[in-house]
This record gives structure tokens, C-alpha cells and sequence, in this order.
């Protein structure tokens, strides 16, 4: 449906100016009279102008806004004029043009999750269905109060993986950088000095697959260039796609060590956005597809729907997540004493925890196994390399 911004004034002569949706201009100018208000100006505003710019916004900043929302309301603070106070006092240009146009958009007359809706790339699908529950079941502050849980605990996490993971990965540029300098700049002078035990035969295996490399290193990062840069373009357009992006989904449930970690984490996120759903009252339909977008993965959202559709039908919730083979035996065995016991948002808060706990476990293992796999591959590339280079200079002594 098309937008249109107006500058109008009401019964007592005030100005004011918004935006409102219609199908048409008479509409919109219709729908404002019947409003009370006396539209001077009206002209429609194109989508591009408002979604065009909008990137996405870090989990921190993020976090901040969901709490001091949920602050203000608390304390009695009108919708609107929360959302005016948290616009004129971020620093943050691009969270302002999303808060202004959420502002004029609630101040037409939409909800807080339609109006955040239109900004998917920044509050995702997890955060407006979480405010739409909230807003509809008469809990929005203790729901925002959640989503900032939520985004700042994924930030978290996030920071923890990259910290986990920086040594590591140093150590494979450094690796990088040593063979390649040392492939470029220092075998080509030691070239010289084999020439004789290259033309008599004598020059050992290890060197002469060492001076092949260097000899052949420019063309060697040239290629490794032309294909790797054109495969990441293709694949960040192929991911992109509904297919790509669901294999993508499925591969990172399937890698050895790394996908059972990510599906743990998974899981956990579904289970806690699920049981604190079902502890507000939300009815458990409406819960198991908001928490189905919180999983981040396709392939689990997608068994989520089934299981969803299946209790639509009567059947408990247990048993089609048992069926879909992506939900570990433990979790669906404690959902259904749960079940049986009516304590399901007690249960599913408490299995987050647990899952979390044992995720950390794992993922702090697999780093410490990671670090000296790397030590010892760039320790066996610089010893591959001294040899070559040693061997022929022990021929010529001899």
C-alpha cells in the first residue's frame, strides 16, 4: 500500500505533520478528514526513500534502544514520546532515520510492529514478532525488556567467537605471510646455487618441489586470486537466494564438531525466546512461530512450522520435534516430562541453560584443540622449507 506524507492542521489550528497509508491520494486525504485533521499538503512517498539507506545497526546499539524503550514506558511515558525522546538522543544517524520514520509511521496510526516491520534489516523477524506479542497480549515493556536480553546476549556470543578465534586465525595469516614471503624473496637467491646439483641430477625431491612453487608463486596467488574472488562474489549472491541459503543452513548443521556447537546454540535461543513466550501467556501457536524465526537457520524454522501445524491439530509439542530428526533426543525427552508435568516455560528456560553451558564447553574445547593443530602446521611448513633449503647446502659441503 502506498505512503503519503501530509502537513495538516487540527481542530484547534495545530500543525502537524506525518505520514499515513492509502490506496490512493483521496484516501489518504479521507482518512485524514475523518481523523479530524485539515490536510494543506499531500504527496506520496516513495519506498526507496525510506528503506534505501537503512543498514543494519549493531547489537549493542540495538539492545540499548529495546531497554530504554522499555524504561520509559514503565515509567508512563506515551509511545510517541518515547520514541521522540530515544530519536533526538541517539548519536547514531542511521538508527534516527529508522526512529523517525517508526515515529511518524506510529503517529499515522500503526502499531510499533508494523511500523518496525518495514525496517527487517534491522530488527529481523525475531524482534518485531516478539513486540507485535508484546503490544497484543499487554506486555510490551516486559517483552522489549527480552528482546534486549536477547540482542545483547547474541552480541555477546558473537564477541566471544571472534575472541575465541583470533588467535587462531592470526597464526594462519602469519603462516600465510612467512611461506609467501619466504617463497618470493628468499628461495630465488638460493636458485642460483643449485644450478649444478639441478643439471647433475643430485638435487633432493623436497628442493625441487620447493623451487618449482617459488619459481611458479606469482601465478600461483594470480590464480588463487581469479577464483577466489569471483566464487565469493557468486556465493554471497548464491546464499543470498531461498535455495542457497537453505543449503547454506544445512551445511553448517551438518560440519563435523563446529555443527553440533551451532545447532546447541540454536536450540538454546529457541527454547529460552519459547519459554518466556509461554510464561507471558502467549498462546503456544502463536510462540512456537515467533521463536521458530529466532533459531536463524531454515532447516530448523522449517521443522518448527511442522510441529507447529501439527499442534494446530491437537498433537503435542514433543513428538513432531522428535520426528524431524534436528532437535537433540535429551531436549525433546525433557519437553515432554514438561508437557506431562505442565511446567513447559519452566523446563525450556532451564534446557537453554543447560544447552548454553555445554555449547560454551564445547566451543571452548574446540579452540583449544584448534590453536595447536595451527602450531603445528606452521611448524611443519617451516620445517618442509629448511630442509629443502638445508639439504642441497649439506650436498655441497660434502
Amino acid at each position: 500500500m502506498p505512503t503519503y506524507s501530509y502537513i495538516a492542521r487540527n481542530q484547534l489550528g495545530t500543525k502537524i505533520t506525518g505520514q499515513t497509508d492509502a490506496g490512493t491520494e483521496a484516501e489518504a486525504v479521507a482518512a485524514l478528514t475523518a481523523a479530524g485533521m485539515f490536510p494543506s499538503e499531500i504527496k506520496p512517498v516513495l519506498q526507496q526513500a525510506v528503506t534505501g539507506k537503512v543498514r543494519r545497526v549493531s547489537g549493542q546499539l540495538l539492545s540499548g534502544f529495546y531497554a530504554q524503550l522499555a524504561d520509559l514506558l514503565k515509567s508512563g511515558v506515551p509511545l510517541l514520546k518515547a520514541l521522540r525522546i530515544l530519536r533526538d538522543q541517539t548519536s547514531n544517524n542511521n538508527l534516527k532515520f529508522v526512529l523517525d520514520n517508526i515515529y511518524r509511521r506510529v503517529e499515522a496510526g500503526e502499531t510499533l510492529a508494523d511500523a518496525m516491520e518495514r525496517f527487517h534489516v534491522v530488527f529481523g523477524d525475531m524482534g518485531t514478532q516478539m513486540v507485535k506479542a508484546g503490544g497484543e497480549g499487554g506486555f510490551l515493556e516486559e517483552s522489549l525488556n527480552h528482546i534486549a536480553d536477547y540482542t545483547e546476549a547474541q552480541d555477546d556470543l558473537k564477541g566471544k567467537i571472534v575472541g575465541a578465534l583470533a588467535y587462531p586465525i592470526l597464526l594462519f595469516i602469519m603462516m600465510v605471510v612467512i611461506v609467501t614471503v619466504i617463497m618470493l624473496v628468499i628461495v630465488p637467491k638460493f636458485s642460483d646455487i643449485f644450478i649444478d646439483l639441478r643439471n647433475r641430477g643430485e638435487l633432493p625431491m623436497a628442493t625441487e618441489i620447493l623451487l618449482l612453487l617459488s619459481d611458479n608463486m606469482k601465478y600461483i596467488l594470480g590464480g588463487a586470486a581469479l577464483i577466489l574472488v569471483p566464487s565469493g562474489v557468486w556465493f554471497r549472491l548464491w546464499s543470498g537466494t531461498e535455495k542457497g541459503s537453505r543449503s547454506v543452513d544445512l551445511f553448517k548443521l551438518r560440519v563435523p564438531m563446529a555443527g553440533k556447537v551451532y545447532e546447541g546454540f540454536a536450540v538454546a535461543r529457541f527454547c529460552r525466546i519459547l519459554g518466556t513466550l509461554l510464561r507471558n501467556g502467549v498462546p503456544i501457536v502463536k510462540s512456537l512461530e515467533i521463536a521458530g524465526g529466532a533459531t536463524g537457520n531454515k532447516i530448523l524454522s522449517d521443522a518448527i512450522g511442522k510441529a507447529t501445524e501439527n499442534i494446530s491439530g491437537g498433537s503435542r509439542l514433543a513428538d513432531p520435534l522428535a520426528r524431524s530428526g534436528c532437535f537433540p533426543r535429551m531436549v525433546v525427552e525433557m519437553i515432554s516430562v514438561a508437557e506431562e508435568s505442565n511446567t513447559l516455560d519452566t523446563v525450556l528456560v532451564e534446557i537453554s541453560d543447560g544447552l548454553e553451558r555445554r555449547n560454551w564447553r564445547a566451543l571452548d574445547l574446540a579452540v583449544r584443540f584448534i590453536e595447536p593443530m595451527m602450531l603445528i602446521l606452521l611448524g611443519s611448513v617451516v620445517l618442509f622449507l629448511v630442509i629443502s633449503l638445508m639439504l642441497p647446502l649439506f650436498s655441497v659441503a660434502e
